[in-house]
């Protein structure tokens, strides 16, 4: 399937789903939306289901692997190598999300997707790292394309493998870096206002990656109205890849968690090719990095978590994988007013 046939097939939600889910919502003796936005998530997931009972059992962390060129500009502390033995450690459950998902039950998926060396990481790999963004595109479009659908196949194989609720994450040396570039272009934004420390720069650092964000952007010049073209000039495989995930959820109907900063700035790119896909998503977490709140201010959602979390791989979204299960448990199990002989409570006045 091409890209342009993908975004074809991305429709509304199921409203009537969505109305059968709220009415249950209603139906079960507690206060009204007293869960919250944990309510407005079970009735997402009954939309994008089309199941009024919401059945998230068997989730799926997708975690896209790639290096960044832009690593020679000193734009980090660690170097590239970093990228390629972390990945590794998914396979071993010897990483933050890799241990999360295991105590939240799900299961985690580390995706070569365009490391720069050869890894024991299933290999989907489009070329071997980027170009450094600084000093010219990351990628070609063909690239690019081929990025973002490895991204909307591996949440196909992942429907088709039985899994109800996918969520993203990244590991990528550099990768807040082009992310901030990716953000800053598609917002219309000032490098500065989407630009943070990453994994712990000091001031000055942060500094010279500000200026980064910006020689990259003034040398590529990529066009904000065309969202491939910006991925393709300052992002980065990982990204891209994330973009096809987010896109892949909305064309065959399962729900994809936003994790941070960098997988805000792929669910961002994937509403800038189509915004219905943003009702396919759920933001889990406000991450620690700056520019999380814009972004999600554009998508018009708002997070569960807040704990100024800023690790990436996937760890804020295996954060929520447990507090939703509490409130599918609530959903699915609890007990309505009419079975406890108690009058349901009534709308009075707006939320």
């Amino acid at each position: 399937m091409t890209l342009d046939e993908v975004l074809d097939r991305i429709g509304p939600l199921d409203a009537e789903a969505m109305e059968l889910s709220q009415k249950k919502w209603n139906s079960i003796a507690k206060p009204l939306h007293s869960l919250g936005k944990l309510e407005e998530h079970m009735i997402r997931i009954a939309g994008i289901t089309g199941d009024p009972e919401a059945h998230i059992d068997r989730k799926a962390l997708i975690v896209m692997c790639a290096d960044n060129g832009v690593v020679e500009e000193g734009v980090t502390q660690t170097g590239q190598e970093v990228t390629a033995i972390v990945a590794e450690n998914f396979l071993t459950c010897n990483t933050s999300a890799a241990l999360m998902c295991r105590r939240a039950g799900a299961d985690i998926f580390p995706i070569d997707i365009g490391m720069a060396r050869k890894t024991k990481v299933p290999d989907y790999k489009v070329a071997y790292g980027t170009r450094n963004i600084a000093r010219g595109p990351a990628m070609t479009r063909q690239e690019a394309e081929k990025a973002v659908l490895t991204g909307v196949r591996l949440a196909k194989e992942k429907k088709e493998a039985g899994y109800q609720l996918l969520a993203t994450g990244e590991m990528g040396i550099g990768n807040t870096t082009t992310s901030s570039a990716v953000s800053a272009v598609l917002l219309g934004e000032m490098p500065e206002r989407m630009t943070g420390r990453g994994a712990g720069l000091t001031r000055e650092g942060l500094e010279h990656k500000i200026c980064i964000v910006k020689r990259a952007i003034e040398r590529n010049r990529p066009v904000a109205a065309d969202t491939m073209d910006v991925l393709a000039k300052v992002g980065g495989f990982d990204i891209a890849g994330l973009t096809g995930v987010f896109l892949g959820g909305a064309c065959y109907r399962i729900p994809v968690v936003i994790d941070g900063f960098i997988s805000a700035a792929a669910a961002l790119a994937a509403y800038k090719l189509c915004p219905l896909a943003k009702e396919y998503m759920l933001a889990a977490h406000m991450s620690g990095e700056p520019g999380m709140k814009l972004i999600l201010d554009e998508l018009g959602m708002e997070a569960v978590i807040t704990a100024d979390m800023c690790l990436g791989e996937g760890t804020g979204a295996a954060a929520y994988f447990p507090v939703l299960d509490m409130a599918a448990e609530v959903y699915q199990k609890m007990s309505t007013f009419s079975d406890n002989r108690i009058e349901d409570y009534e709308e009075l006045g707006d939320r």
